[in-house]
């Protein structure tokens, strides 16, 4: 009789993914409800075109003026004063060589974004990249390597 009820089983030929089904949309309710509670901060800067703007590779401050010339690093209110003390605080504790990108609005004052260039390379960086928007209809600019156009 034992060996009857062997014979009685079959083997499980399917896979029943309906649980699955049911932990993937638990999963995707909540990455849907935590989503919309991560808000990433930005400074409201309407940037100027051009259509010579390269890609910069690497930053290490981000400076931003605003239109009412409110300076900000990194997301961070600062003033004028401050941009030297956190300059050197960036040379402290980078190993490599620190670098500014200085993102303008485009309403900015001429004056305020020379002041910022002067504050910078007064304080020792001498690379600095001016943040733009793309031109419409700008073509990208030959790679800074190859100096010959791309077919």
């Amino acid at each position: 009789m034992a060996g009857s009820l062997l014979d009685d089983e079959e083997e499980i030929t399917g896979i029943n993914v309906t649980p699955l089904v049911d932990v993937m949309l638990v999963l995707l309710i909540i990455l849907m409800v935590t989503a919309s509670f991560i808000v990433h901060r930005s400074i409201e800067v309407e940037l100027p075109q051009a259509e010579t703007g390269e890609q910069v590779k690497s930053k290490s401050m981000a400076f931003a003026l605003t239109s009412d010339s409110k300076l900000f690093l990194d997301g961070i209110e600062i003033g004028f004063e401050e941009v030297g003390i956190h300059i050197a605080k960036a040379k402290l504790t980078q190993s490599s060589k620190v670098q500014a990108l200085i993102s303008a609005d485009v309403k900015t004052p001429h004056g305020e974004v020379v002041k910022l260039i002067d504050t910078v390379r007064k304080n020792g960086i001498t690379e600095f990249a001016i943040n733009v928007d793309a031109a419409e209809g700008a073509e990208d600019p030959p790679d800074s390597d190859n100096d010959s156009p791309k077919p």
